[in-house]
């Protein structure tokens, strides 16, 4: 997640956009956002950090930065991040509704591990609380922010997406954690059961 650098990329744009807007207008917030977007972009590049995080979070500030000029108002650089927390939540819920939970899903993947962990119910139900806790995340990011969106409290909006952005993630990263070493430990257990039991067999007479 990058850690404390982490925190501060994605945290500067926000900051940048919200006192820029509170003291010189909405027009130079949203070039303040895009030019200290630009900035950590360059900054990762020259100290080779991660690339795909630096674009990634350059594009969300120019989508955010454009529905605020469409809209004309400041409470709008939040809207897309409200509504993709919606997304996000209805899609881990779904996930675990067809008995693929995303966390146990990507994080195999990624690991190149196979999909032995699905054939296990224990293994599964991690998997499902670790993704119930993710959507759990984006559910109330898109619950509280949007109350505040609504009641124009764009000071407040740009307190709760930081705060409730990377450390409430992480909270829920905790559990994905404890879901992938009780996966993890289930399987290695299984394994070595069932390669007793063929060693056994074979040395049956």
């Amino acid at each position: 997640m990058g850690g404390v650098s982490g925190l501060l990329y994605s945290s500067l744009p926000v900051v940048v956009f919200v006192l820029a807007n509170a003291f010189f207008g909405l027009k130079a917030g949203i070039w303040s956002a895009l030019g200290s977007a630009v900035a950590i972009t360059v900054l990762r590049i020259v100290r080779r950090e991660p690339l795909q995080p630096a674009i990634s979070g350059f594009f969300g500030v120019a989508i955010a930065a454009f529905i605020a000029f469409r809209t004309g108002s400041a409470k709008g650089f939040f809207l897309f991040g409200i509504w993709a927390s919606l997304v996000y939540c209805a899609v881990f819920v779904v996930s675990i509704l067809v008995r693929w939970p995303l966390a146990g899903l990507v994080w195999n993947l990624l690991n190149g591990t196979g999909t032995a962990w699905r054939a296990d119910k224990r293994s599964r139900y991690g998997y499902d609380v670790a993704t119930l806790a993710l959507a759990a995340v984006f559910g109330a990011r898109f619950i509280v922010q949007r109350w505040l969106y609504e009641a124009d409290y764009t000071g407040w909006l740009a307190f709760a997406k930081i705060a409730m952005g990377y450390p409430l993630y992480g909270l829920a990263l905790l559990v994905v954690v404890w879901a992938v070493r009780r996966s993890d430990k289930r399987l290695k257990e299984l394994d070595e059961a069932g390669a007793y039991q063929v060693t056994g067999s074979a040395s049956s007479p």
